[in-house]
């Protein structure tokens, strides 16, 4: 079925950034037509793929599928995720075995050193390329592996290597005013691999054979004249000269690079129109930060991993934490995650109501390529938020997912992990994350005398609604008790029935007296999920002290 015009319309003005990269790309095939589109993203394989490597494909995932309905899928695109695994070791990472082995090895192509694991891969790089398979695999990515070391190998460089020779001197008047004067004296785009050691060389090339296809260098260990072909994998190519080549050879359109590489993409830009070739589209995002504002850095371990937020939030809620403000540096830790878990599933819940051109600015449109699943339903409304969950796994004191399912039962009898897996999947990270990150650094404060008046007045009201499930009723009730203890002075505040409003103080005294929680959820849900009875008993053991003294 042909898509509606009216949604290839929106699609055309939409203001969601991938609409806005894929454009690029429709004006760029208008200029250059060719029979298809490549993605590409790229990979250092002397680590482990990190939460910036998932960034990077999933971003890069999104723009290609806005671009395939820009294009009614009439054009093919491709995603390649590419490995520089022929890079030469520079240092032995942190978080290996025999790092003294390892030392050995230094200088060498990743693909040319054993595997310290003791993997049946053969390499390191390669195992880490098994690594990074894995991992995009684990999140249902569509994507090609190239690996440098086969595409140098293979010829399938080989004519973009004859060129970069052709246009050498092009080459080092772009790069040679960039470095300082003693990296000028021996930077060549050529970095040979030495015959006898196995090292990739950073020495100068001192004579071009451009017909031959060979370049001449002095050996460091001997002091001799070697000549060596630039094909075949005998060289590599320095780091922005070997972005432009791989753009040229593989044909890429589209490349996203983070902040901190504007310059190098400029200047591997402009190697590229040396060759012949049209720099591919992109933007520059910007990198993530710690909690104090700091960058990320993985020597310092002061981010999250993939690993970390799996275990707390779902990959849905990371696809939207790298869908939101890609041009904006945001922090990355712990505390983010329950927001992100929530506003995932808002935005689903959404999804069904909305016009399809109001669809194409839902980020569960570009996390699910188009089509995104149902929402989940509990009974006959949405269910429970991840920080509503969190809350309850306070109060009820667990570690148990079957407590946490008595009391969702309460609310909608019909509700079970079976029918229900996506909460199941919540009840189960909001018990590790609760046990991990929230009790920790929990701290409950004792009630002034007018937020124990306040407290002492909501137990009473609620007790003419015990075995309610009804969470405007039981809300109601929470704005009443507000009004008489803590009424709005400003007029600014308002009900939801239109009457004068309530201080918000009152609701951060509920929060930080019966949660030890600076904010909360909609305390009316809240009671509904718990209980009135099990909440009038929470109100009790705060009075009486029981969280502080605990």
């Amino acid at each position: 079925m042909s898509p509606d015009p009216a949604l290839l319309d929106a699609a055309a003005t939409s203001t969601a950034w991938p609409f806005e990269e894929a454009r690029k790309l429709v004006v760029r095939l208008e200029r250059r037509p060719k029979p298809e589109i490549l993605f590409e993203t790229g990979y250092g394989p002397s680590g482990l793929p990190h939460i910036g490597t998932f960034g990077e494909v999933a971003r890069t995932s999104m723009v290609r599928h806005a671009f395939r309905l820009l294009t009614q899928d009439r054009v093919p695109t491709r995603l390649v995720a590419f490995s520089d695994d022929m890079d030469g070791l520079r240092k032995v990472p942190d978080n290996v075995p025999k790092r003294e082995v390892m030392a050995g090895y230094l200088g060498k192509p990743l693909s040319r050193i054993p595997d310290p694991f003791g993997s049946e891969h053969g390499s390191f790089g390669a195992a880490n390329n098994a690594r990074l398979r894995a991992f995009l695999d684990r999140f249902g990515f569509d994507y090609e592996f190239v690996s440098a070391t086969d595409a140098y190998a293979s010829g399938r460089f080989d004519a973009t290597l004859m060129r970069m020779l052709a246009v050498f001197d092009d080459v080092m008047d772009i790069i040679l005013p960039t470095l300082g004067p003693d990296r000028r004296a021996t930077y060549s785009p050529f970095l040979p691999i030495s015959p006898s050691t196995g090292i990739v060389l950073q020495v100068p090339t001192l004579e071009r054979d451009v017909a031959g296809g060979r370049i001449a260098y002095r050996d460091p260990d001997t002091g001799e004249i070697v000549w060596t072909t630039v094909t075949g994998g005998a060289v590599k190519c320095q780091w922005k000269a070997d972005w432009a080549l791989r753009w040229v050879a593989l044909g890429v359109d589209y490349e996203m690079a983070g902040k901190d590489l504007i310059d190098s993409v400029k200047l591997s830009s402009r190697i590229v129109r040396a060759l012949g070739g049209e720099p591919p589209e992109g933007f520059n995002y910007e990198l993530f930060l710690d909690e104090g504002g700091g960058k990320i850095s993985k020597s310092k371990g002061n981010g999250l991993t993939i690993d970390d937020w799996l275990t707390y939030g779902t990959q849905e809620s990371l696809s939207l934490f790298m869908y939101n403000r890609p041009r904006e540096a945001k922090k990355l830790h712990f505390d983010v995650i329950p927001r992100q878990v929530d506003d995932y599933a808002a935005a689903l819940d959404r999804y069904p109501a909305q016009d399809e051109t109001t669809r194409l600015g839902n980020p569960v449109w570009h996390i699910h390529g188009g089509a995104p699943p149902a929402p989940e339903r509990v009974g006959a409304g949405s269910a429970p938020s991840f920080a509503m969950l969190l809350n309850l796994v306070a109060v009820a004191n667990t570690e148990e997912p079957a407590v946490l399912w008595g009391f969702i039962r309460r609310y909608a009898p019909n509700a079970s992990p079976d029918a229900n897996p996506r909460l199941d999947r919540l009840v189960h990270l909001a018990l590790a994350y609760y046990r991990d990150v929230v009790r920790p650094a929990k701290v409950y404060r004792a009630p002034t005398a007018q937020e124990r008046d306040a407290l002492a007045d909501l137990a009473q009201a609620l007790a003419a609604h015990d075995g309610s499930t009804d969470a405007e009723a039981l809300q109601g009730v929470v704005y009443d008790v507000g009004r008489r203890h803590f009424p709005d002075t400003s007029g600014k505040a308002k009900s939801p029935d239109g009457r004068p409003g309530v201080s918000r103080a009152w609701f951060g005294s509920i929060y930080a007296v019966l949660l030890g929680e600076a904010q909360g959820p909609r305390f009316g849900s809240f009671v509904a999920l718990y209980g009135v009875a099990e909440t009038r008993r929470l109100i009790a053991d705060a009075l009486d002290g029981a969280f502080v003294a605990g």
